[in-house]
C-alpha cells in the first residue's frame, strides 16, 4: 500500500508544472489518467515526457465529440482530484463536463494558470519557464559577468510550480478527510516565484537592486565555487563559525584584523568589502588541489564538494544508495533510465510502477463510479491544515522554509531551537514567519522530557540535522513514537540516509555543483552558481510533501511514520528531464557564462531601456516578411540581426511588435519592479510591513488560494523563545514547573523578533 492508494486523479494537462502533480500523484498509487487531445500532449517528443508521465494511463477525449464528453463527465463524477494545467478552465472541454466537476462535492479541482488566474502577459498565454522567469524577476536576479538577464537551463520554475501545486492538492484532501468536502484552489505561476524566491524577495522596496554583476560564482567570499590549484569545488561556509573555521584552513585569519573587517566574518558580505575579501579567499584556494581542500574543509564539519558534470550524477553511488535511479522498460523508447521518487515514506513508499503511457492506450476504460456526495454544511477554516500541529527542529533555511510553507497553509507550527536561538535565525529572516519559538537545551534530560511533553500532542516534527543526530538527542522517531504512538518524523538529510556520504553535512550550494546543475548552467570551465537558493527552496516544499502524504494516509488509517527527504533527492528532481536518458535521445541543453538562450527567436535581448525576453512558438516557422509586417525589418533572422534592430527599441514597443506578430514576449524585469505591479498586488503576491528603523520591508504574500480554507495576511518570524511559555503552558507542563525551567536555563523565554533584514548572502 501507498500514501495515495484509491485516490483518483483526472490530469487536464500538458506540459511540465500539470504533469509533475500528476506524476507525484502516480509515484504515490494514485490512478492517474492523463486526459489528452487526440493529437496528443505536444511535449511527447521531449525526452522529460518520459519521466513527467510515468505511471499513469493515457485516454484520449475528443472535446467535440458526445461520446467522449460523456465519459470524461462520468470520470469527473468519480474524481477525487482534477488537475487544470495552463488551460486551468473546463470550458473547452463542454458545459456536461463543467457541471458534472461541479455536482462533486468531493473533488479537488487544482488550477494552475501559467501567471495569474487573469491571465498572462505574454501572447498565448502558454506555459513558459523563461518567460515567467524573465517577468518575475528570476531571470536578473541571476548573478552574472555582464549584469544582464540570465536564460536558466532548467526550466526551474515549472518544476517548482508543480511540487507546490501537489503539496496544496494533498493539503486539500487531507482537509477533506476531516470535513468531507473538496475545493478549488488555485496555484500559479507567479506562486512558484514566491516559493523559490522567498529570500530575494525580502528587501527594502525602496532600495535599489543589488548589483548582479559580480560573475558567476557567488557574492559570498566563503560561500561560493571556488577554482582551486586543479579544479572547482564548493565551499558551503554560511555564519561566522564557519566563516572564520574557512579562513583558519586558509590560513588567512590576519585578513580579521584589517579594519575593513573589524575582526567580525559578517563583515566580509558587506558591499564595498565583497571584492577584497573575495579575492583573499580565492588566492589562498588556488594553492592546493581541489580534493585537499575538500578533505579539510569536511573535516571540520563545513559541507564542500567537488563540481561534478551532469551526465555524472544519476549514476554516482550517491544517488544509487538511495534509491534515485531507477530504469524502466518504455514501448516506445526502450530502457530508460530516470530519477527514483525524491521522497521516502517508510510505511507507504512511492515507487515508478511503470513507464509513460502511449497515446491512447487507455482508451475504452470504464470511468470510476460516482463519488458519494458528502452531506451537511462545509466547515469554512484559515487554511488547508489549521487543525495539523508541526514542531519544526529546523535551522540555517530549508527546514525552516517548511516550517513557515506550513503555517502559509494554517497549520500550528512551533519552531524548536536552543535557548540561544538558532544561529542562523537573521540570515534566514524569511524563512521563520508564521511559526511559534520554543528555545530549549534538549541535551540535558529535563529538557529532554519537556520536549517528550509537547510531543505527545503533534502531528508532525521535523528536523533538518544530520543522521543519527536526533537519535543521540533522544528524539528520533522510535523514542517519540513511545510518547506519541501515531506520530510522523520527517527528516531532511543533505544526501539522504544511505550510502557513504550520508552522515555528511550539505548544502544548497554544494549539491548544484555535485549535481552537475552548475555545470549545465555554465560549462566545465565556467561553473554558474544560481543566485536562488533553489534546493533549499524547494526542498523545503517537498518535506511539507513528504509529511503531508503521511498525514493522509494517518488519517485514514490512523499509523504514523518515519519520512525522509534530502537536497540531493531534489537535484534529481530537477533533472527528469535533462537527466533521463534512452538510446537516441537528444543530448540536454548546455548554457554558458552569461547565457541569453538558444535560438534567435529563443533568447534575450538588449532594448534602448533594458532587456527583452522573446520565444516564438515554433522558431523555424516565423518568415522574414512576417516580422517586417510589424516593424522589425531586418535582412536575416540571426542574434547579431535582431540585436542591431531591437537594441534601438523600447521595450514595450518591442513586446508590443513581436505580440503582434504572433510571437511571445515580454520585458524583463527587477525584483523592484515587481512591488508596482498593480496586477501582483491585488493578488497578494507581496506583503509589506513597517520595519524596526522605520523602513519598509517587503515579504512573499499568499502562496495559493483555496475557496474555502483560505488563509490571509502576512506572517510574522517569532523572536527566540518567544512562545515559550504559551507552548509549555498548552503541553500541560505546570507553571511551577516552567517557572523553574526557566530559571535553570532548561527553557528560555524572549521577546520579539527584530524586524529589520540583514545583508544578502547570494
Amino acid at each position: 500500500m501507498s500514501a495515495l492508494t484509491d485516490v483518483r486523479v483526472v490530469e487536464l494537462s500538458d506540459g511540465i508544472a500539470g504533469s509533475i502533480v500528476g506524476m507525484f500523484f502516480a509515484d504515490f498509487g494514485a490512478d492517474v489518467v492523463k486526459v489528452e487531445n487526440p493529437s496528443g500532449d505536444p511535449h511527447r517528443h521531449e525526452p522529460g515526457f518520459a519521466a513527467w508521465n510515468r505511471g499513469k494511463r493515457s485516454v484520449t477525449v475528443d472535446p467535440s465529440s458526445g461520446i467522449d464528453q460523456l465519459w470524461l463527465a462520468q470520470s469527473l463524477m468519480g474524481a477525487d482530484v482534477c488537475i487544470l494545467g495552463s488551460g486551468h478552465d473546463l470550458a473547452p472541454w463542454g458545459d456536461e463536463v463543467t457541471q458534472a466537476a461541479e455536482s462533486n462535492a468531493r473533488l479537488v479541482l487544482t488550477k494552475m494558470p501559467p501567471y495569474l488566474p487573469s491571465s498572462a502577459p505574454w501572447f498565448g498565454g502558454k506555459e513558459s519557464a523563461s518567460l515567467l522567469s524573465a517577468w518575475g524577476a528570476v531571470a536578473w536576479r541571476q548573478s552574472s559577468e555582464d549584469g544582464a538577464p540570465v536564460e536558466l537551463i532548467c526550466p526551474q520554475l515549472l518544476y517548482v510550480h508543480g511540487v507546490w501545486a501537489t503539496v496544496c492538492t494533498v493539503a486539500a484532501l487531507v482537509e477533506r478527510e476531516r470535513s468531507g468536502f473538496g475545493q478549488t484552489l488555485t496555484v500559479t505561476g507567479a506562486n512558484a516565484v514566491e516559493v523559490a524566491t522567498a529570500g530575494a524577495l525580502a528587501v527594502n522596496p525602496n532600495n535599489p537592486d543589488p548589483n548582479t554583476a559580480i560573475g558567476n560564482q557567488g557574492r559570498h567570499p566563503t560561500y561560493r565555487v571556488i577554482r582551486a590549484q586543479d579544479k572547482w569545488l564548493a565551499c558551503g561556509a554560511l555564519g561566522p563559525k564557519f566563516e572564520a573555521a574557512v579562513l583558519e584552513i586558509l590560513g588567512i585569519t590576519h585578513i580579521l584584523d584589517d579594519p575593513r573587517l573589524g575582526g567580525k566574518t559578517q563583515n566580509l558580505v558587506l558591499p564595498d568589502n565583497i571584492a577584497w575579501s573575495t579575492e583573499q579567499v580565492a588566492k589562498a584556494f588556488s594553492t592546493k588541489p581541489r580534493d585537499y581542500w575538500v578533505e579539510a574543509l569536511n573535516a571540520r564539519g563545513i559541507p564542500a564538494g567537488p563540481v561534478l558534470d551532469p551526465d555524472e550524477w544519476l549514476d554516482h553511488p550517491q544517488v544509487v544508495a538511495n534509491g534515485l535511479r531507477v530504469e524502466v522498460q518504455d514501448p516506445e523508447r526502450g530502457t530508460v533510465v530516470m530519477p527514483g521518487v525524491p521522497i521516502m515514506l517508510t510505511k507507504t513508499p512511492g515507487g515508478v510502477r511503470r513507464p509513460a503511457p502511449t497515446l491512447g492506450q487507455h482508451n475504452g476504460d470504464a470511468p470510476w463510479r460516482a463519488q458519494k456526495q458528502p452531506t451537511g454544511k462545509p466547515v469554512i477554516t484559515a487554511g488547508p491544515l489549521s487543525h495539523i500541529r508541526v514542531l519544526n527542529m529546523g535551522t540555517f533555511v530549508a527546514t525552516p522554509y517548511a516550517g513557515f510553507l506550513f503555517a502559509e497553509l494554517g497549520a500550528d507550527v512551533v519552531k524548536v531551537e536552543p535557548v540561544s536561538g538558532d544561529p542562523f535565525r537573521a540570515s534566514a529572516f524569511s524563512s521563520n514567519r508564521g511559526m511559534r519559538s520554543l528555545a530549549i537545551d534538549l541535551q540535558c534530560d529535563r529538557g529532554r522530557q519537556l520536549f517528550y511533553e509537547v510531543a505527545k500532542d503533534v502531528d508532525v516534527v521535523t528536523d533538518g540535522m544530520r543522521p543519527g543526530v536526533m537519535s543521540k538527542l533522544g528524539i528520533d522517531y522510535g523514542c517519540l513514537q513511545r510518547v506519541n504512538p501515531d506520530i510522523i518524523t520527517v527528516s531532511l538529510a543533505a544526501f539522504g540516509m544511505h550510502g557513504e556520504l550520508a552522515g555528511a553535512g550539505g548544502v544548497d550550494l554544494v549539491l548544484q555543483a555535485m549535481s552537475g546543475m552548475m555545470i549545465a548552467q555554465g560549462n566545465s570551465e565556467h561553473p554558474v552558481n544560481n543566485s536562488i537558493a533553489i534546493l533549499d527552496m524547494t526542498t523545503a516544499a517537498m518535506t511539507v510533501l513528504a509529511s503531508l502524504l503521511a498525514i493522509y494516509h494517518r488519517e485514514r488509517t490512523g499509523e504514523g511514520q518515519r519520512v525522509w527527504d534530502s537536497l540531493m533527492g531534489t537535484s534529481t528532481l530537477f533533472g527528469l528531464g535533462a537527466l533521463t536518458r534512452f538510446e537516441g535521445r537528444e543530448p540536454a541543453p548546455r548554457g554558458g557564462p552569461n547565457y541569453k538562450g538558444r535560438d534567435p527567436l529563443d533568447r534575450f535581448y538588449q532594448v534602448s531601456d533594458g532587456w527583452i525576453r522573446v520565444q516564438a512558438l515554433a522558431p523555424s516557422a516565423v518568415t522574414l516578411e512576417q516580422l517586417k509586417r510589424v516593424g522589425v525589418v531586418i535582412d536575416e533572422i540571426s542574434v547579431a540581426a535582431l540585436g542591431a534592430e531591437l537594441t534601438e527599441m523600447a521595450g514595450a514597443d518591442a513586446v508590443a511588435a513581436f505580440t503582434e506578430a504572433g510571437i511571445p514576449a515580454v520585458q524583463a524585469r527587477r525584483v523592484s519592479q515587481l512591488f508596482h505591479d498593480q496586477d501582483l498586488l491585488d493578488n497578494e503576491f507581496i506583503h509589506f510591513r513597517r520595519g524596526d528603523d522605520g523602513a519598509t520591508i517587503a515579504m512573499t504574500g499568499r502562496y495559493a488560494a483555496f475557496s474555502r480554507t483560505r488563509r490571509q495576511g502576512p506572517l510574522t518570524p517569532p523572536g527566540v523563545g518567544e512562545h515559550t511559555r504559551d507552548v509549555l503552558y498548552q503541553a500541560a507542563v505546570s507553571d511551577d514547573e516552567i517557572s523553574r525551567a526557566l530559571k535553570d536555563n532548561i527553557v528560555s523565554q524572549g521577546g520579539r523578533n527584530p524586524i529589520r533584514l540583514t545583508p544578502i548572502y547570494r
